[in-house]
């Protein structure tokens, strides 16, 4: 993946977003006394950041617009882009700058690296699992408040594909929706009568009787949530061709190509952002040449 599509991905509201967590970061770490104590504001370092583990990176154009908030200008270069694959040992970003800023800045750097990586690593696995396939991997929108876009743009540096980043990029009539308006048919009524033009709508369906329902109705998508395989297999063959399908809920690595051989458009995964382990990097200093 080109940084350049880290741009593309980060502006506007996704920027700001990005921009105001970096922010919050850095201030929940208070004053860094000890590198104050140790470093004037002259002494230069020079580190590096080096990959512990194999693993797919995210996040590395992170390091750049974190250090910009030392108030000192820093030199990164970024050895890899996002999306590649790397061995345990390579040294992926290198850094100069005040060293004072480099230590406050290190662990907010290492968190968001981390943890994106963690994300695109698992979602890596999940779309090799998939090859061959025609169903597409999705997240969701079950992420950490406040990383919902740098959570779902490491979705992408994986392979994977974004759902939708907020509400209004698909209306989703959800179970809640649904007992509450009375049916799928009047929710859907509602939402086309309230809205003009109406976004697209994707209707989560619990049985074979929502799913002909849903069928009979304008919508865009049906989710099957939570279904056996014996009745999701029979549920996609309601569904014509005219309206997208896709799977959610039990989700595996182990389970996923069973369950993508039935047929669906996509299947939807939280654990890969609720539940990706961490990748690991450390910054370490060395000599300035």
């Amino acid at each position: 993946m080109p940084t350049n599509l880290f741009d593309e991905f980060f502006q506007s509201e996704a920027r700001m977003f990005l921009l105001a967590t970096i922010r919050i970061a850095l201030a929940e770490d208070g004053s860094d006394l000890t590198s104050q104590g140790l470093f004037t504001d002259s002494d230069m370092a020079q580190a590096m950041i080096v990959a512990k583990q194999q693993t797919v990176v995210a996040g590395l154009p992170i390091i750049p617009l974190v250090l910009e908030f030392g108030g000192q200008e820093c030199q990164v270069h970024l050895n890899v882009d996002d999306g590649e694959t790397v061995s345990e040992g390579t040294m992926v970003a290198a850094i100069q700058g005040p060293a004072s800023q480099l230590l406050k800045a290190e662990r907010v750097m290492l968190n968001f690296l981390c943890h994106l990586s963690g994300i695109a690593n698992m979602t890596a696995q999940y779309v090799q699992a998939l090859k061959g396939t025609k169903t597409t991997l999705l997240d969701t929108r079950k992420t950490l408040p406040g990383l919902r876009f740098p959570e779902k743009y490491a979705v992408l540096a994986g392979g994977g594909k974004n759902h939708r980043l907020t509400l209004s990029d698909m209306l989703m009539l959800k179970d809640n929706h649904i007992d509450r308006a009375g049916s799928i048919t009047e929710a859907v009524r509602q939402l086309q009568t309230v809205h003009s033009p109406c976004p697209p709508i994707e209707v989560e369906c619990r049985t074979l009787e929502e799913v002909d329902e849903a069928c009979k109705c304008d919508i865009k998508r049906i989710m099957l949530d939570n279904m056996d395989a014996e009745t999701a297999k029979t549920a996609l063959s309601m569904v014509p061709d005219a309206i997208e399908t896709e799977i959610s809920g039990n989700v595996s690595l182990e389970t996923i190509r069973d369950i993508a051989e039935i047929g669906p458009d996509f299947i939807s995964v939280g654990k890969l952002t609720h539940s990706a382990p961490s990748s690991d990097f450390s910054m370490q200093f060395v000599p300035l040449r």
